[in-house]
């Protein structure tokens, strides 16, 4: 069996302490607050992964579990959650070190910086986080702080509210509903505060509007553990769990070998990961959010009136700080948020840097000046939008290259369009392509993907006809553009599996497993296509290449996808098929799914069915 192997990683860090604190970041993977050590006790307050393991939940393929995450622009987990940001040295109100994470986000062209701050014997680290749109058009805004915190048999999250919004990841028959906590339908009555009841992985947002101090806490069986507050511009909670069926606890395990199960508590600004708000023009939002221990009396915590524990928790941590106190610390680091750092300890992109010189000697109104980004922290990816900048040509490159990373600004479409009409090429067109897509234009994104191929034949332009194709439910025409692509380029991997993909879904086995066989063996390898590997020898009847396929472990798989336990009941099935020598009845199969779980590694299931 094929088994995943870890090794050995340094990664840089920095460390923000007190007497009573000790926080510790990874700027290099999105400011992500690993650790939160509370000294006197020798106690960790928050799920602290001992891997670095990235996993396929997230935007870009690239997530990691643990800690505490800072989530803007794009509903769920952040474009930058594993990518560097820029982190700074700065001075706390009484002279004491501080720091500043801050980046540019350039999908929804928003500034954004979270000062940390750790006073001499404060019991609290505080956060203030500070969200700008130096820009003359409104834009959609996203914040949600996600909380990884040890998850346990008798550990409680409570939150200053009796209401939640629920989602049903089941397919029941609802996706989502209003109930009063604690009981929700998703927990088949059961109390859905303590995580360790739910069946399959499940959430559920918290809705505090009341609330002049929003707050959540998970609180352990002797009424300790963690708990956040924030003024009530963060005002929504929200509860994730993974569940304690066999999916739910592969998926623990997957994302922290060796280390602890955990839940998440977050806070966002919209009542659920379903809404946003607008952001108008020359909008600059803040909040500040406090973490630290919290003890309470257990007896009230664990209480079986939902609202006496709750209430028990607000009013101790009332007595500690209330909301004018969280309040005057908002105004007080509102004050400091301007003022510049010391030094730049860990450099970020170059994308802050690239919009810093895009908006150099134009019109627009003014970044505030505690976004700092050095000219040389662009690299090869700014620069091909820098000559277009300074130029008015985006650079062509060889059409067997990736073509790098977009950008959807409508101020670079513009400098774009103008570029194409003195200097066409066939990567402008292509990059132009993406432009209006984003931002649905998508009979405009066809005609620029169009001229792209008459510029010179690229298997990017072709890919991406095959996706709008797939858009408008075109799986034909999507499978004829992606086979245009692939016999222009053999050599791209994500191709490969798209184009097989694509094929396995037209139902064309044979044709895909020739276009396996024409594969580089390391491409064959790939976890990928071994998974679709998979499906094309169970459709041909190859039951012993299935065999092989589901006897190893994966570190690929999507949040929410079951390709890999829908083909081991199928083989299942089949294998019971063949020894009777006649097709089974659904109850037969329901018998047999009941009896004949897959392996724990390769059960990435949500939903326990």
């Amino acid at each position: 069996m094929t088994t995943l192997t870890l090794e050995p990683l340094l990664m840089p860090g920095v460390r923000l302490g007190n007497e009573i604190l000790k926080a510790t970041f990874l700027p290099e993977l999105g400011g992500r607050l690993i650790s939160l050590l509370h000294k006197p006790l020798g106690r960790e307050l928050l799920n602290r992964n001992p891997v670095f393991q990235p996993a396929n939940l997230a935007i870009r393929n690239a997530w990691f579990s643990g800690g505490i995450e800072w989530n803007i622009g794009q509903l769920g987990h952040t474009f930058s959650t594993c990518s560097p940001l820029f982190a700074a040295a700065i001075t706390g109100s009484n002279g004491e070190p501080a720091l500043r994470l801050y980046e540019f986000e350039r999908c929804k062209k928003l500034f954004w910086q979270i000062d940390f701050y750790l006073p001499p014997s404060s019991p609290w680290l505080i956060a203030h986080t500070r969200v700008a749109n130096p820009s003359d058009h409104d834009t959609s805004m996203y914040w949600w702080t996600n909380i990884a915190v040890d998850e346990g048999q008798d550990v409680r999250v409570l939150a200053p509210t009796n209401q939640a919004i629920y989602t049903d990841l089941s397919g029941r028959g609802f996706d989502f509903g209003f109930a009063d906590m604690p009981h929700l339908p998703t927990f088949d009555g059961k109390d859905a505060s303590y995580s360790l009841h739910a069946d399959s992985a499940s959430e559920f947002f918290l809705q505090p509007d009341s609330a002049d101090l929003p707050w959540e806490a998970a609180l352990g069986k002797d009424g300790s553990g963690f708990i956040e507050a924030s003024t009530p511009f963060l005002r929504y909670r929200k509860l994730f769990c993974w569940g304690r069926h066999q999916g739910g606890q592969h998926w623990q395990e997957f994302l922290s070998p060796g280390g602890k199960p955990y839940l998440e508590i977050q806070a966002g600004l919209a009542p659920s990961q379903l809404h946003g708000l607008n952001m108008p023009a020359h909008a600059d939002w803040h909040w500040t959010q406090i973490f630290g221990f919290y003890q309470g009396d257990a007896e009230r915590v664990h209480s079986s009136d939902w609202e006496t524990a709750w209430r028990s928790v607000d009013s101790g941590l009332k007595s500690r700080i209330d909301a004018p106190g969280l309040s005057q610390l908002d105004a007080l680091y509102s004050e400091r948020a301007n003022l510049p750092s010391t030094e730049i300890l860990h450099p970020g992109s170059g994308w802050g840097a690239l919009e810093l010189e895009r908006r150099s000697g134009r019109d627009e109104p003014p970044v505030p000046p505690s976004f700092v980004f050095p000219k040389e922290t662009m690299r090869n990816e700014q620069k091909k939008w820098l000559k277009l900048l300074r130029e008015g040509e985006l650079p062509e490159q060889p059409t067997l290259e990736s073509p790098g990373e977009w950008m959807v600004q409508a101020e670079w479409r513009d400098l774009l369009e103008a570029s194409l009409n003195t200097a066409p090429n066939w990567y402008g067109w292509l990059h132009l392509g993406v432009m209006y897509l984003e931002n649905f234009q998508p009979e405009k994104a066809k005609a620029a993907w169009q001229a792209s191929l008459v510029s010179r034949p690229s298997a990017w332009a072709w890919r991406n006809l095959a996706v709008l194709a797939g858009l408008e439910n075109n799986h034909a025409k999507a499978l004829a553009c992606l086979q245009r692509a692939w016999n222009i380029n053999h050599h791209a991997r994500g191709l490969a599996q798209e184009y097989l993909q694509a094929l396995c879904h037209e139902k064309r086995f044979t044709d895909a497993q020739a276009v396996y066989a024409s594969l580089p063996q390391d491409m064959q390898g790939n976890e990928r296509i071994q998974i679709i590997l998979g499906r094309i020898a169970l459709e041909l009847g190859n039951l012993e290449t299935v065999e092989q396929v589901i006897d190893r472990e994966y570190a690929v798989v999507r949040e929410g996808e079951t390709e890999l336990t829908d083909i081991w009941f199928e083989l299942v099935y089949r294998r019971e098929a063949r020894a009777l020598n006649r097709p089974l009845s659904e109850t037969e199969k329901a018998e047999l799914r009941k009896n004949h779980p897959p392996a724990m590694r390769i059960d990435f299931r949500s939903i326990a069915k």
